[in-house]
């Protein structure tokens, strides 16, 4: 899982905010997944009915890796640059969506926090994360912002996984729980 929320406001009175939540499994829980959309449509809902809708799609959009044709993860909200009521209502939507990070993930790690692993799924998971890094690395706004500008490299490079994995033209065994969740990745579903 993954998320963080921003404010920034210029020297010119030029303000707005960003952010969102997403889920990064490395394989499919239905249930779980489900659970963690719907409580972000629900603070949504109670802002503009209109904002998950708009906010997954652009999840799903902006968490793509073009490269690989397949999405980081599966999903949740994602905003920037939103500034179109005042900044009362919109820190007031921002903070709701913090407020439902733990709601939103604890239920997943409680159900999964003592799940047995082989090393073939400790391998998938690493693969996984090389995927996040991939995405970081060459996608992700304000990490190449950071890069491109000379920001504190350790600070940038932090969100990154302690480990990853590649390999070489890995394919999913068909039928197979990663060939399942890979499905999912390459064809962002509607899960509330």
């Amino acid at each position: 899982m993954h998320f963080n929320y921003r404010y920034f406001e210029t020297d010119g009175g030029v303000w707005w905010f960003g952010g969102g939540s997403d889920l990064t499994p490395s394989y499919l829980d239905v249930d779980d997944v489900k659970n963690f959309h719907q409580s972000y449509k629900d603070v949504c809902d109670k802002h503009d009915p209109e904002y998950y809708t708009k906010f997954k799609a652009w999840a799903d959009d902006y968490f793509k890796i073009p490269h690989r044709g397949e999405t980081r993860g599966l999903g949740g909200i994602f905003f920037d640059d939103l500034n179109d009521r005042t900044p009362d209502e919109i820190f007031a939507f921002s903070k709701d969506c913090l407020d439902n990070v733990i709601p939103a993930y604890l239920p997943a790690v409680a159900k999964h926090k003592d799940d047995d692993f082989t090393q073939k799924q400790k391998e998938w998971q690493q693969m996984r994360r090389g995927r996040y890094v991939e995405f970081n690395l060459v996608y992700d706004r304000g990490t190449v912002f950071g890069l491109k500008t000379g920001g504190r490299i350790e600070s940038i490079l932090m969100s990154l996984p302690e480990t990853a994995r590649w390999e070489y033209n890995h394919q999913v065994e068909e039928g197979s729980p990663e060939a399942e969740i890979m499905d999912a990745f390459k064809n962002p579903r509607e899960w509330a």
